[in-house]
């Protein structure tokens, strides 16, 4: 048992779990923004534009309701919202991505001087240097 502890406890430590608890927060908080951005910022003027026709409320009705039975519908309105949400949500999780490969490109770059290289980047770089400098100096021994 003593064991289980320690292994959890390493876990825990090394940011696995912190950084896990981290991603979900965040992904909870952009959860929030994208739906506040659909209902609120792209779906009115997409009402708008349709003679505030409401999609979640559209449908394909099979059998009218009567006294004996229920109506039978098949409800692709909802599926039209949700698919503008999904193409919404996928849209900007690109342009967010993109956007964090572009800094990140540009902070790996040893040659940019507008950016500070991380030191794991420079001492990459330095040893790419040494390396191309001593294969010339191999080759030309060769020769």
């Amino acid at each position: 048992m003593k064991k289980f502890f320690s292994e959890f406890k390493n876990f825990a430590v090394k940011g696995n779990m912190v950084d896990m608890a981290i991603g979900i927060i965040m992904g909870t908080a952009f959860n929030n923004v994208v739906n506040v951005l659909v209902k609120k910022i792209f779906m009115p003027p997409l009402l708008y534009f349709t003679n505030k026709v409401s999609f979640e409320n559209q449908k394909y009705v099979l059998r009218v309701a009567s006294e004996d039975s229920s109506e039978i519908s098949i409800g692709y309105g909802e599926l039209i919202e949700v698919s503008i949400d999904f193409f919404i949500i996928g849209l900007t999780v690109f342009l967010v991505v993109k956007m964090m490969n572009r800094f990140r490109n540009k902070s790996d770059d040893p040659k940019n001087k507008e950016v500070e290289t991380p030191k794991n980047i420079q001492l990459l770089s330095n040893i790419e240097k040494l390396i191309e400098e001593q294969n010339n100096l191999l080759k030309r021994k060769k020769e």
